[in-house]
């Protein structure tokens, strides 16, 4: 069994310990005093030192017309666990498939940790936080520092449009920072009403000068279950940082397109151990079981979706996936994943074009079927594991680059998985570029999978020249160009694939 491991968030405070003068606020944002927020900002302080992130106190936002508290972080809450939990061999796929129901589930209305399903609540006392409506809930960082910037990370959907604010912290909540008290000392108002529904046009900003500062934020606002390609959204995401753990679900019809590729970083640190499945649930393997909460970015049970030019990153390694999608015909265009194991979890109908993929081992983990069209992939262990069954196509790729980044790095693998395996898996490889791949191709193919469906097509090096296929896996058959040409044609084609 795979060991993993959290990579956690931590800041080390670089100031001599015998300096007298307190940790001070530099920097706000928003600004004390400030108007027109955005409802889904974090909140930013500038310090004069290094930040030391405490383990007590209270960060505490309230409405200043009223005096209701309206948030509370409570920093002696761990942020999550920091190791796997047991293996439960009583666990068990859901008995019914999951619903994914349309409501309006937020923080405000529904307790965190609520069962979305048939499993169990939750008893870890952890950070929760209600995200896209999922009422389990995510684990989540109430603040995270980077040197002498720190962010809090208020419970989503707490604030409204039109009110104002006062935030206080609690001497303890920051090392050396006597905190913030009083209704003056950090107040804000929020933007008088949310964004005109008619335009179908958001735009995120981190600086908080768009309709949201947060991709979630906008995921959000939009409804679900769009009927048509016409009543669909725009979001368009500027140049920046976006430091937020994002998930929605039953979205259709949205672009999400980013000012550049390399411009736009959407990143948090998440991953299996940090945001696992219900003991009591298995999950992760077959249509209908309970949602995976392990990546930095989810779209959940979202079809008819289009991702452009954007940057989506895990900061976590092990099972620790940038991007897990699931759903029908959704299309990838320039994106760049970044993840460790499983880097890239796809299931369902996708489209990818120009993307890159960069991943630690099972790179490509899916039920596809998915084609990929002049990508790039590279990884440190095997490229991929798929695991489609007869009822679609798995993993094809055109014209695309594998990079191999040990001597580890295969195609891909089909062993065992906790008993079971998938004798329809799909690979299929048409002119692609194979650096620094084994000549095995493969790695391991346990005896239920050698039915598997492996092809490959004219695969070349660097410089154009064939690759020397002769030590391949016998699972993977070579086309022949006249023998094989309408195969090869069939592949090549996406809607078939993809049908």
């Amino acid at each position: 069994m795979k060991k993993y491991f959290l990579m956690v968030v931590a800041v080390v405070n670089m100031a001599c310990v015998c300096r007298a003068q307190s940790n001070s606020v530099v920097g706000m944002f928003p600004e004390n005093g400030a108007t027109g927020v955005n409802i889904d900002t974090h909140l930013t302080l500038t310090m004069s030192d290094d930040v030391v992130i405490g383990q007590k106190g209270f960060v505490s936002v309230y409405d200043a017309e009223t005096g209701k508290l309206v948030d509370r972080l409570d920093m002696s809450i761990p942020a999550g666990p920091t190791a796997s939990q047991p293996n439960n061999p009583a666990a068990q796929y859901t008995p019914v498939p999951y619903v994914y129901r349309s409501q309006n589930i937020t923080n405000r209305n529904t307790k965190a940790g609520t069962p979305s399903g048939v499993n169990a609540w939750d008893k870890g006392r952890y950070q929760l936080d209600i995200i896209g409506g999922f009422s389990d809930g995510f684990h989540f960082y109430p603040i995270i520092a980077h040197g002498k910037q720190m962010t809090i990370y208020l419970h989503h959907n707490m604030l409204e449009y039109n009110h104002e604010y006062y935030v206080t912290i609690d001497k303890g909540v920051i090392g050396e920072f006597a905190g913030i008290r009083g209704k003056k000392a950090w107040t804000f108002r929020t933007k008088e009403k949310a964004p005109d529904s008619s335009r179908r046009q958001l735009t995120v900003s981190a600086d908080g000068k768009g309709d949201f500062s947060t991709v979630q934020g906008a995921m959000d606002f939009i409804p679900d279950s769009i009927a048509t390609a016409q009543d669909g959204y725009r979001v368009f995401v500027k140049n920046g940082e976006y430091e937020e753990l994002v998930y929605f679900r039953n979205k259709r019809f949205v672009t999400i397109e980013g000012e550049s590729r390399d411009g736009v970083l959407i990143h948090y640190p998440n991953n299996e151990v940090f945001n696992p499945h219900p003991a009591d649930i298995k999950t992760n393997e077959v249509r209908g079981t309970f949602p995976s909460r392990r990546a930095a970015f989810a779209a959940d049970n979202c079809s008819d979706l289009i991702f452009r030019n954007l940057t989506i990153r895990t900061d976590c390694m092990g099972q620790a996936e940038g991007l897990l999608v699931n759903g029908e015909r959704n299309f990838f265009e320039n994106i760049h994943i970044i993840g460790d194991g499983d880097a890239l979890q796809a299931n369902g109908s996708c489209y990818w074009h120009n993307c890159r993929i960069d991943g630690g081992g099972d790179t490509i983990l899916g039920r596809g079927p998915s084609f990929f069209n002049h990508c790039t992939i590279t990884s440190r262990g095997a490229f991929m594991w798929i695991r489609n069954t007869e009822e679609n196509h798995g993993n094809v790729f055109v014209d695309c680059h594998f990079k191999g980044m040990s001597n580890d790095a295969v195609l891909g693998r089909l062993p065992r998985n906790h008993g079971k395996n998938y004798p329809h898996a799909e690979c299929v490889l048409l002119n692609c570029t194979l650096e620094n791949i084994p000549s095995s191709g493969w790695g391991v193919i346990d005896d239920e999978a050698k039915t598997a469906t492996l092809l490959e097509f004219n695969s070349h090096d660097k410089e154009g020249r064939a690759i020397d296929t002769s030590g391949r896996n016998p699972v993977m058959r070579q086309l022949d160009p006249i023998r094989d040409a309408q195969l090869i044609g069939r592949y090549s084609d996406s809607q078939w694939v993809m049908e």
